[in-house]
């Protein structure tokens, strides 16, 4: 079972001497991935429900935000040499569309093909406020973004009219190493999103655990049916989040078809964060 890390690089250990020597650390550590999440900025009151505590509150202090995903994974990227990278997730919508074309192919490129684009629609509603983009039909926007992406990156010269976005004939080079583009994970849980997962990539779901995996996996299924896509081709990285796990866990992950386990790593203090991705890797990871 390939074992992967989410996790921040933000306030102190968002030095860069420290993060050059985290990011080696990760892959010596036996970590097939390390996935980094995405906030441009986090505004100071936020009604919306975060979607994995109980209460609902969200759990970043905003001195410690994280870096921002493709910077981050650009740096760790020099620093490695085999780790994947991994978008934990992009909030796609709240983005301009050409220019994350863009980061995406570069740090592809930079990374010699190792970059997961993992991408979401956002929860946040106070966020796309502040960035003054509609929250409704995030969804939808989302879905136009990405077929002018995929467009991008396939293409010489590049031309898109769609919903949300419309370019007209341009070149955007490089383009990504990995053909015809990087892996496409998208995050969420609901119906809506492994319907999206179907459409244009793998699934990045987070607070699932085994148990739940296998009525996931059949809503999948009933989608990639109607869809006519091959229900093999769907990889799955799943993180349990905070819930507690060990070997026999990730057992029954294997188990129950999914490829890699994402495990959750979130501290701001240097030596309590290493700590961490010290405990995790002597926990999971077997020494080949």
């Amino acid at each position: 079972m390939k074992v992967g890390l989410i996790t921040q690089f933000g306030g102190e250990t968002s030095r860069p001497d420290y993060v050059a020597r985290m990011s080696r650390g990760i892959e010596e550590r036996g970590f097939h991935s390390v996935w980094v999440p995405d906030h441009i900025l986090v505004p100071k009151v936020i009604k919306s429900s975060y979607p994995y505590e109980e209460d609902g509150s969200f759990p970043v202090e905003p001195t410690t935000q994280g870096l921002e995903p493709f910077t981050l994974l650009s740096f760790m990227a020099a620093h490695t040499t085999k780790l994947r990278l991994g978008t934990g997730v992009i909030v796609l919508p709240q983005r301009n569309a050409a220019l994350t074309a863009k980061q995406v192919a570069d740090v592809d490129v930079l990374s010699g093909g190792r970059l997961d684009f993992g991408v979401g629609v956002g929860w946040m509603a106070d966020e796309f406020a502040a960035l003054g983009i509609p929250f409704d039909r995030r969804g939808a926007r989302a879905d136009d973004y990405l077929r002018m992406m995929q467009t991008v990156w396939q293409t010489h010269e590049s031309s898109y009219d769609g919903e949300f976005v419309n370019l007209p004939s341009a070149y955007q080079y490089p383009k990504p190493t990995q053909k015809p583009h990087p892996p496409l994970y998208f995050g969420g849980e609901s119906v809506a999103a492994l319907r999206r997962v179907v459409r244009f990539g793998h699934w990045f779901g987070v607070d699932v655990m085994p148990e739940q995996v296998p009525a996931k996996m059949a809503i999948l299924k009933e989608h990639c049916d109607r869809e006519e896509r091959d229900f093999k081709d769907v990889k799955v990285a799943l993180s349990p989040y905070a819930n507690p796990t060990d070997r026999d866990t990730l057992r029954r992950y294997e188990d129950a078809g999914i490829d890699q386990v994402i495990m959750a790593a979130w501290a701001f203090d240097q030596s309590e964060l290493e700590a961490a991705f010290d405990d995790l890797a002597e926990r999971l990871i077997v020494a080949v």
